[in-house]
């Protein structure tokens, strides 16, 4: 007979346990006793019952009753864990269980995670846990790549990924539950998401909303769903071995690296995590080891540094390595704990204790750097990873408090992509999201006022039809609005490559110290005299050239050139989907017209269509950039075609840019040349007068005064016909 779990008896025994005596009674009572995965009706394999009994050892397994009594009984089940307790792998099964025993009347199971990495990893290991075919029962669906079928009844996705879908399936009546993993985060998709369900749950008394969280819920969390305190299911994870607090003035960076090398050289075995703050450090860190590694005595096994980025994560290796032969340090950063939960060869964990976190400033609209310390439940989650027999280094003194908990990612960020979501909503049918913390209000109002000036709201306040359009698209308002605009000035090719480049990760490599004198010279070759957005173009296309030669191995061109093959291809495939996006809402897309001087002018409107909140004028001609919004002044980055003031650009006197990063380096990043004539056509009316007063501004006020005084002398010369007036030109787009 059939379980709710899935498992078969026969007179009391399990299928793991029959005896041979049990086996031979008979053609008959064999087919009785064979067990069927309820799943596809196939067989078992062996490797289903060698998974089965180490799922049976997780830390969550001894809550199973407990979960499924809740999910039956209730609306919404909160469970916590660690990373290695198996919430994120297990839970989803167990979901799916319950929707077939009610035939999936309701819909399947759907569970996000933060990263697309590990909604691949996980979907990977849970299909080869329920001995079912990846991408038909089991499935996942990250940007830009899907893996799933009509037949798939679990899939795992990224938060962001299953926003997206609800513009098209507001209620989600595709999805009997809806599992939403590292509540703890506190990510923008995923408190979105969160407010969003609670409405969608109201609407929807079947559905299921499963929380999971590393650390115990915050209250707001539990009220959300409820009103009051939910009891939530508390997975209590083993201590580790041994956690040692550090008691030297040395800084973290440098501790961090000779802790490593003393491991090594110590000869006890297991793997090492990092948690560093910083991408550069990151990196210098992995050099560092790289060459350090190469004085250690052959005796001592392989030293592998492994450098994990938080925004980069790609695939890391394969666990399970046969001990003592190779020694992984996996070098990373915040947030990514639970990078490691299918690890069981990790033995030591080295802790900054420190992050990096962008907090935007709506009033000069751009991130500042903030290096804070983490959170004590972060501090845990790290300290588990290295299991009851290893070993926890903690580089701060055991008496520093750090904070309970993690502050919200929504409270910092930049929320415009985030109102023109909500506001998408609104159409839908779906116009309130309870907000776990609400949005800083400057942030809110600075939002609004962004997507007013692209056009993107109507009298009324709610999304207009440019804005609507603007909201199908997987890109920042600004960006979106740029790719609109080039369907008017008939440069689609060339700006959905620009859109793409910018919106995947960054194609250059940092290169190491003795090598940067090439990377530039390298860069050099593909740099474009009207600026960085164009030599974005020409990079992509010399790409795109290189994978057509059957004599030219793409990867040792990207090495070649110090490029990333990773991103590169992101880019790609991104293009792919932009131009598609824009056939199917059937907007035109022009033909390839790059290099013609009239396709560079259109490009820049274009640009200038969408980015013309971010325009800065040299004031002294020697490289002091004034920031028209908000009257800072910044620098051109040294990677740009400007910033290495090399002699065929030179400095422009006004520049749009497509980032300003304030805390860290004070620059301005990916900048184009533009006229001032070229900035007052483009620009809205209302935002220009908006501007504060300055120099600037005064000489963008003559411009437009002398060309409307030209537009009204050229109206009253003429007697037989009127002229167009070219100021309809300005905003055609907006």
């Amino acid at each position: 007979m059939l379980s709710l779990s899935g498992e078969y008896c026969v007179e009391g025994k399990s299928p793991c346990c029959l005896d041979s005596e049990t086996l031979s009674q008979g053609d008959k009572e064999y087919d009785d006793i064979l067990e069927l995965n309820q799943f596809d009706g196939l067989p078992y394999s062996s490797r289903f019952y060698k998974l089965l009994k180490e799922r049976k050892e997780l830390p969550v397994w001894r809550a199973k009753d407990e979960f499924m009594d809740s999910l039956t009984k209730g609306q919404f089940v909160v469970l916590s864990g660690f990373a290695k307790t198996g919430r994120s792998s297990q839970i989803p099964q167990w979901c799916a269980e319950f929707c077939l025993s009610v035939r999936f009347q309701h819909g399947m199971v759907v569970c996000t995670q933060i990263h697309p990495q590990q909604a691949v990893d996980l979907a990977l290991r849970v299909a080869d846990e329920m001995d079912i075919n990846i991408g038909h029962e089991v499935g996942y669906t990250i940007p830009l790549e899907t893996c799933c079928t009509s037949e798939t009844f679990l899939r795992y996705c990224t938060d962001d990924m299953l926003l997206r879908e609800m513009m098209s399936d507001p209620l989600l009546e595709r999805y009997g539950v809806v599992i939403v993993d590292q509540a703890h985060q506190r990510t923008v998709a995923t408190d979105v998401l969160l407010g969003l369900l609670k409405e969608v749950a109201l609407q929807r008394p079947e559905l299921r909303v499963v929380l999971l969280s590393a650390t115990k819920p915050d209250p707001k969390q539990l009220n959300l769903f409820t009103g009051s305190a939910l009891p939530a299911i508390h997975l209590e994870a083993p201590e580790v071995g041994e956690v040692a607090y550090s008691s030297t003035g040395d800084s973290y960076f440098c501790s961090a690296l000779r802790l490593v090398l003393e491991i090594h050289r110590s000869k006890e075995p297991g793997d090492v995590v990092v948690f560093l703050v910083t991408m550069q450090e990151i990196d210098l860190a992995h050099g560092i080891l790289c060459h350090e590694k190469r004085g250690l005595p052959p005796g001592l096994g392989e030293l592998l540094p492994i450098a994990v980025h938080p925004d980069q994560p790609g695939s890391l290796p394969t666990f399970g390595e046969e001990a003592g032969q190779t020694r992984r340090v996996f070098l990373t950063s915040s947030p990514n704990e639970d990078f490691f939960w299918a690890s069981s060869s990790i033995n030591f964990v080295i802790d900054a204790g420190v992050e990096k976190r962008f907090v935007y400033n709506p009033r000069i609209r751009t991130n500042s750097v903030i290096i804070q310390p983490i959170s004590s439940g972060q501090s845990e989650c790290r300290k588990q990873l290295a299991g009851p027999t290893g070993k926890c280094f903690r580089l701060y003194p055991k008496e520093r408090q750090l904070p309970a908990k993690i502050r919200p990612r929504i409270v910092e960020s930049d929320i415009t992509s985030t109102v023109l979501f909500l506001k998408r909503m609104e159409i839908a049918g779906l116009g309130h999201c309870h907000f776990i913390d609400r949005p800083d209000p400057g942030g809110l109002m600075q939002a609004l006022e962004e997507l007013d000036y692209l056009a993107a709201l109507d009298n009324d306040g709610n999304l207009s039809e440019m804005g609507i359009i603007m909201s199908e698209f997987p890109l920042e308002p600004q960006m979106a609005k740029t790719v609109l605009a080039s369907c008017e000035f008939d440069c689609v090719n060339e700006v959905v490559i620009i859109a793409a480049m910018l919106t995947a990760p960054s194609c250059f490599t940092v290169p190491a110290v003795e090598l940067k004198p090439e990377a530039a010279q390298c860069l050099m070759k593909f740099q474009h005299p009207e600026g960085d957005h164009f030599t974005l173009i020409n990079i992509f296309k010399a790409f795109k050239q290189c994978q057509q030669d059957e004599y030219c191995d793409e990867e040792k061109w990207c090495q070649d050139f110090f490029f990333s093959h990773s991103a590169l291809l992101t880019a790609d495939a991104l293009r792919t989907e932009l131009t598609d996006t824009l056939r199917r809402i059937e907007l035109p897309v022009s033909a390839p017209a790059f290099g013609c001087r009239g396709n560079t002018v259109n490009i820049k409107r274009a640009l200038l269509a969408g980015f013309f909140m971010q325009v800065a004028r040299d004031v002294d001609g020697s490289g002091n950039y004034f920031i028209l919004t908000h009257k800072h002044v910044a620098q051109i980055h040294p990677m740009s075609g400007y910033g290495a003031k090399s002699p065929k650009l030179g400095l422009p006197e006004w520049v749009l840019f497509h980032q300003h990063t304030f805390s860290e380096d004070n620059c301005l990043r990916t900048v184009t040349h533009i006229t001032p004539e070229e900035f007052v056509q483009m620009t809205p009316q209302y935002f220009f007068y908006n501007l504060p007063s300055s120099e600037s501004k005064d000489l963008l006020q003559n411009i437009l005064s002398r060309g409307a005084s030209q537009n009204e002398e050229s109206k009253r010369s003429s007697s037989e016909e009127p002229q167009d007036d070219r100021t309809s030109d300005r905003c055609v787009v907006q």
